[in-house]
């Protein structure tokens, strides 16, 4: 019993590690010289340049989720 709650215990953290990761980290797709995550995209050449994502209705919603998802993992 006490080898599942800490199998339990375990899973838990780690699902936290990755949710923090996954929200904070930029660079989620990288092709080229252009990057995009879910809070901005960025071009590099002579001049890196960085824009805020496209405000589609469900990017917007994910990161309303992400920012929620922290918090209340955090409560």
């Amino acid at each position: 019993m006490l080898l599942l709650l800490l199998g339990i215990i375990v899973l838990h953290v780690t699902v936290l590690v990755l949710l923090f990761i996954s929200t904070i980290v930029s660079q989620w797709l990288v092709s080229g010289e252009h990057t995009a995550d879910l809070w901005q995209n960025c071009t590099t050449g002579n001049l890196f340049h960085c824009m805020a994502s496209s405000s589609n209705e469900w990017l917007q919603s994910v990161q309303a989720m992400m920012i929620l998802s922290v918090i209340f993992s955090v409560l």
